[in-house]
């Protein structure tokens, strides 16, 4: 089964400065299988975003159809989440009651959303913090917690436009494992946007470099899983599909 499917996507613009069209995406098509994870990088301006932009229903799209779970988007759904750079939590709610909210939106009942949290907050293992609020948390933290809040909706599909880049580098990289964790317990369908082509071989299924708007090439990871920072450090696989990538990326 299909979670997200583009076909021949597009995007133009007017752009005032420059007083003419501007294509952002130009013939964009992807499958996205359910349970997959697949990275999308590129160099700045190539699309990525707006891409995202369109799947999640935030921007219209010119040409082309975005389908998620069989059905056509028209605008933002709850089949969608969303995971931004910043956490976008609601900070006069507490982290359980964050994480509730979807479900919350949906009619689940007060006692089985909450247990829905609490389950997903131990998965990220967050349960000490559930009664915190998130200025009362680690930057590390606050995003731990919007993972979970747009996995806790039961999305088709979870849009992730590089959302540890606001972090410092370990951090990053504890984020990195615990998502790929996270993506292993219960096997969510990821979009992930990132620069970062190390994170992008690191955590995903498959790699979609972008080029001017464009598919260029898309690059299978067949590394075994689960995955760790110490043991991807020395392997020659792992250096070698980060190089491909990161080649196809500069010619872009």
């Amino acid at each position: 089964m299909k979670s997200l499917t583009i076909n021949h996507l597009s995007k133009t613009y007017f752009d005032p400065y420059a007083a003419k069209h501007v294509t952002a995406v130009q013939d964009v098509s992807l499958d996205v299988p359910e349970g997959e994870f697949v990275a999308i990088v590129g160099p700045s301006g190539c699309g990525k975003t707006t891409i995202l932009n369109m799947i999640a229903g935030f921007l219209p799209a010119s040409g082309g159809d975005i389908i998620v779970d069989s059905r056509k988007v028209s605008g933002p759904g709850p089949d969608r989440g969303v995971v931004f750079q910043s956490h976008a939590l609601f900070p006069w709610k507490t982290v359980l009651e964050n994480v509730a909210f979807g479900p919350k939106m949906r009619g689940v009942g007060l006692k089985e959303r909450e247990e829905i949290a609490r389950d997903y907050l131990a998965l990220a293992g967050l349960s000490h913090a559930a009664e915190r609020y998130p200025n009362e948390l680690s930057g590390g933290m606050q995003q731990r917690v919007g993972v979970v809040r747009a996995l806790a909706n039961e999305p088709a599909v979870l849009l992730m436009d590089e959302p540890f880049a606001s972090v410092d580098a370990q951090t990053r990289m504890t984020l990195q494992e615990e998502l790929t964790r996270i993506w292993q317990a219960r096997r969510p369908t990821i979009l992930f946007i990132t620069h970062d082509v190390p994170e992008a071989v690191f955590l995903a299924n498959r790699v979609v470099v972008l080029s001017k708007g464009r598919v260029l090439e898309e690059v299978e990871i067949d590394l075994p899983r689960p995955r760790s920072w110490d043991a991807m450090m020395d392997d020659e696989r792992f250096k070698t599909l980060s190089a491909r990538v990161l080649q196809l990326v500069r010619a872009a």
